[in-house]
């Protein structure tokens, strides 16, 4: 379908900005080369540090005594953060812009990655996991909302799918280094490595992403509170928050714990063994942008439904006792994660067009509430029953998943 602004919409971004050939309203932005490179490494720098520990998780067990549920709450621990801070960095954005809260969020990002280092105990690790998580909302919510403020129809699908591969490409890089390191110098001096790694990145996307040509500030916080109530009711938001955390709540709970059931018998991986494992992410970053393909042509809501079906044949595949199989399932699974992903948060900004930036805090609020909870139900599944547990509750979530978006997403086409 032809993608067009809402009258609400209209009247906020068409707005006069004074030039110098008098009112007007600078035409969108142009989707270059670099601009497109740029907003896959702000993917990439957002997710580097949210899973990286996952790889790591048995040492942890080991060094610190721990439990596999207090592991996995280590885990959830950025999760819940970014949860909880999403619809606030949303709102603060809305009031004060984008480019100079994405920069800051990644920067600030390297100092308790840092910190991490210096842990004690599992506590203390999880308090500096949940400090990594606070400043991710200010990356991935102000995100959606630039691109979706800056650029307009089928351009925004694509730099979505650019933005969304990068996600991809940092959760496994996060994995795959720390994991590598940890053999080479140790978890502990690897996290410093991490937080440098960061620090460059905000340099990098200081120096390359555009600043912000259509941003209108909405600062009354009464103003976000009307906003706020209109997106709760809104089938849009409401249909794409529920899928989120179904989503996240998967992807979680399954590379958290098949982990520690490949660290067992009889397969004995090492953290170098496993962070290759995590190679499966890198189909993600190929099939993401092919996606955009796929969305044009019948829509978010028929793209989603067969992702998750993807993901579900996946996560049933790991039940099998060959590690190539399980491989298998698992690279099956991750793809069709990362397509409803995708496709999802499209939806979004191409339908929402008023508070963008908080109605994608409340998308991103759900989708790590999701994670946290997929960590502790999965971590007491995992405890009770193994693996087989584990994905049986993946299972019942992935129903969920199919049930909303057969039955609350509005079915439309790109194009």
């Amino acid at each position: 379908m032809s993608i067009h602004r809402s009258s609400l919409s209209q009247t906020a971004e068409s707005t006069p900005l004074s030039t110098p050939n008098g009112p007007s309203s600078p035409p969108p932005q142009v989707a270059t080369l670099v601009i497109k490179m740029t907003l896959m490494l702000i993917g990439v720098f957002a997710f580097l540090q949210v899973y990286s520990i996952q790889s790591i998780l048995p040492v942890l067990m080991i060094d610190f005594r721990a439990s596999e549920v207090q592991v996995g709450m280590v885990v959830g621990a950025t999760v819940f953060a970014v949860a909880l801070m999403s619809p606030f960095l949303g709102m603060l954005s809305d009031a004060v812009g984008r480019k100079q809260i994405i920069v800051g969020a990644i920067l600030f990002l390297a100092l308790p990655t840092a910190l991490i280092a210096s842990s004690s105990s599992i506590e203390a690790l999880g308090v500096w996991r949940f400090l990594q998580g606070l400043s991710v909302p200010g990356i991935t919510v102000v995100t959606i909302a630039y691109i979706g403020e800056e650029f307009e129809g089928l351009t925004v699908a694509e730099l979505m799918s650019y933005y969304v591969a990068g996600s991809v490409l940092g959760g496994f890089l996060g994995r795959f280094i720390l994991g590598h390191l940890h053999e080479w110098i140790g978890w502990r001096s690897a996290y410093y490595a991490m937080a440098a790694l960061t620090v460059a990145g905000a340099m990098w996307v200081a120096r390359t992403l555009p600043a912000s040509q259509h941003f209108i500030p909405s600062p009354k916080f009464r103003d976000a509170l009307q906003t706020l109530r209109r997106h709760m009711t809104n089938r849009y938001v409401v249909s794409a928050s529920l899928l989120g955390f179904c989503v996240l709540f998967s992807l979680v709970g399954c590379f958290t714990f098949i982990n520690l059931h490949l660290a067992g018998a009889p397969y004995q991986l090492s953290t170098g063994n496993l962070a290759n494992i995590f190679a499966v992410y890198l189909i993600g970053v190929v099939i993401t942008p092919l996606s955009t393909q796929i969305v044009r042509r019948f829509g978010s809501a028929r793209t989603i439904i067969a992702a998750v079906m993807m993901s579900m044949t996946g996560v049933l595949f790991t039940l099998a006792s060959p590690l190539w199989l399980i491989v298998l399932g698992l690279t099956v699974m991750s793809s069709g994660v990362f397509i409803t992903q995708s496709a999802t948060i499209s939806y979004i900004a191409t339908n929402v067009k008023e508070g963008r930036s908080l109605a994608s805090g409340l998308y991103y609020m759900a989708y790590y509430a999701g994670g946290t909870v997929g960590a502790w139900a999965c971590g007491l599944a995992f405890a009770q029953g193994d693996w087989a547990w584990t994905v049986w509750v993946l299972v019942a979530v992935q129903i969920m998943a199919l049930l909303i978006a057969s039955l609350g997403m509005v079915k439309t086409r790109l194009a």
